[in-house]
């Protein structure tokens, strides 16, 4: 099973590789599978490639789940 992840680009750093922001954490990825990405754009990633660009209702709505999940997920092992 793979997980793609949305996230969003902080920092482009040249040679195909950006800065981006994962619920505060930040990470260097390639951006060498998807054209035009700029500051903002949300990508999503996997494994340190972002693969496309993502709508950015689309990935609010995708990382609002995610954090209802964590919450979820805290709230029974408590």
């Amino acid at each position: 099973m793979c997980l793609a992840i949305p996230a969003r680009i902080t920092e482009l750093l040249g040679a195909d590789l950006a800065k981006v922001d994962l619920g505060g954490v930040q990470k260097e990825i390639s951006l060498s599978l998807v054209d035009d990405a700029k500051v903002g754009d949300y990508v999503i990633i996997h494994t340190g490639f972002a693969l496309s660009r993502l709508d950015p209702e689309e990935a609010e709505r995708t990382l609002a789940l995610f954090a209802e999940m964590d919450t979820a997920i805290q709230e029974a092992a408590s």
